[in-house]
């Protein structure tokens, strides 16, 4: 889709959303903002653009993909498919997931048909990752775990603890797309003279430097141009393509869900997920925030932003940041009572002398994305510090395994090096911990999977082991 097809399908789909009778609060759409760029003569009606950005969540889900089709050994071809989406360029990359499911039809079936040229590598976090073993950086880390993803059976293996779709997906999430909003469209290219709003964002394009840096930032949320018209319920089964919400997602009524601007992907995804609890609001906050910044630069019709309106879009900037990050967070605190709860069933089986091997494959999936989490939080803007370094100690390099052991790092060869670790009902421990901490330090509301009221009885089983915030 090339760029004045994708504006004009944003300017639709505002035009038929509006024309229905909801009530003003209901009808703010992320679309239809004019095109405010000074001398510009052609035939675009918006300044509406993020196409790279969902392309980009399309990247990532074939991935995520891709990691669980390995059969147990080296698949170049496997690692070569997954190396194209992530590093790649290439045209005729097909969009893996999300697909068609009976009624709830996609529109597009290739990545090309929203944006051309794009890539993830490009995007990732650069920086050292101190979580992960091997002191590697952000694109490192992630093109070995796809590496190892191929060379095992389902993206799984059972020697480690280790699921690989759920590892990279939770870590790229952040380090790309959490990372480019927050650390770079929300805040570097906020500065007056990066991207300034009286000159266009490149040679030739439609939208100001401002307009579009916003744009960006709004696409890597991945939430539908319609979301204040949604319930977090009704988004988040957008993302797993019920036909009961089909109607609710095909806010244009055209018959298909159009993947660039009616799709829930990524962190707005986790955050409907934590928001229908009803203890918390991230969703919707968000997107307002998005919706009042870009009207704000919309209002300013093509001039460089006052001091007083930068300051104003900042304090936008920084609320959208701060809920992001509790999102990721939220979410790492719900998988870290998954996690509880599958090291404590994982005792009981051994106890019995039961098939422990679902649980361990289920403990493993949850562990996968508690640390894909903790991993996210730590590409953002903010220096978690001491936070940090206590996450990683507590979550360590992988899950506690059956022998009490647990990965310390990688040898020279890329092989995991294993060692000694506290036993299992210790590592419970530690996951109560993990909740308390980012509870307490990333202020959360919705807390899904609050597990630790068992927290001073587990202290007490223990025998007083550590404290409760150690």
């Amino acid at each position: 889709m090339n760029a004045s097809k994708s504006l004009v399908s944003v300017s639709i789909l505002s035009a038929l959303f509006f024309a229905q009778n909801v009530s003003a609060s209901e009808t703010a759409v992320y679309a239809d903002y004019p095109v405010t760029l000074s001398g510009y003569s052609g035939d675009a009606s918006t300044s509406v653009s993020y196409t790279g950005q969902i392309a980009r969540h399309l990247l990532h889900n074939g991935i995520k993909k891709l990691a669980a089709q390995g059969e147990g050994q080296a698949n170049e071809a496997l690692l070569a498919q997954m190396t194209a989406y992530y590093s790649g360029k290439e045209a005729g990359r097909a969009v893996l997931a999300p697909s068609s499911t009976g009624a709830f039809k996609l529109k597009q079936t290739q990545i090309d048909e929203i944006s051309k040229g794009k890539d993830l590598k490009s995007k990732t976090y650069k920086g050292t990752i101190t979580g992960w073993p091997g002191n590697m950086t952000g694109p490192e880390v992630i093109e070995f775990m796809m590496e190892k993803a191929a060379a095992t059976e389902g993206g799984f293996d059972p020697l480690t603890g280790y699921d690989y779709g759920q590892l990279i997906s939770k870590f790229m999430m952040g380090a790309v797309f959490y990372h480019q909003a927050v650390d770079n469209y929300l805040d570097e290219k906020l500065s007056a003279d990066n991207k300034p709003n009286d000159k266009p964002y490149k040679e030739g394009a439609v939208y100001t430097g401002k307009e579009h840096s916003w744009d960006e930032a709004f696409g890597y949320f991945g939430t539908p141009a319609n979301t204040l018209a949604l319930t977090p319920k009704d988004a988040y089964a957008i993302a797993k393509g019920k036909p009961a919400v089909f109607d609710k997602a095909d806010a244009n009524g055209d018959g298909v869900v159009d993947l660039y601007t009616e799709m829930t992907y990524a962190h707005a995804y986790y955050a409907a997920n934590a928001d229908k609890g009803g203890k918390s609001d991230y969703l919707h906050s968000i997107t307002r925030a998005f919706i009042d910044g870009r009207q704000l630069i919309a209002d300013a019709d093509g001039k460089a932003l006052t001091d007083a309106q930068r300051t104003e879009l900042r304090q936008l900037a920084d609320s959208i940041a701060t809920q992001w990050e509790q999102v990721i967070a939220e979410a790492a605190f719900k998988y870290a009572g998954s996690v509880y709860k599958d090291v404590k069933a994982l005792e009981q089986a051994v106890e019995e002398n039961m098939d422990a091997s679902k649980v361990f494959r289920q403990y493993a999936k949850h562990w996968g994305e508690l640390k894909g989490f903790i991993l996210a939080l730590q590409t953002g803007k903010r220096n978690l510090g001491e936070t940090a370094t206590k996450l990683n100690r507590m979550v360590g390099f992988s899950p506690v395994l059956l022998g009490n052991t647990q990965v310390t790092g990688i040898d020279a060869d890329g092989n995991y090096q294993q060692g000694p670790s506290e036993d299992l009902k210790e590592y419970r421990l530690h996951m109560l911990k993990v909740q308390k901490l980012l509870a307490e330090t990333f202020d959360l509301k919705a807390r899904s999977n609050d597990l630790l009221a068992e927290l001073g009885g587990l202290l007490e089983t223990l025998g007083g082991a550590g404290t409760e915030t150690d």
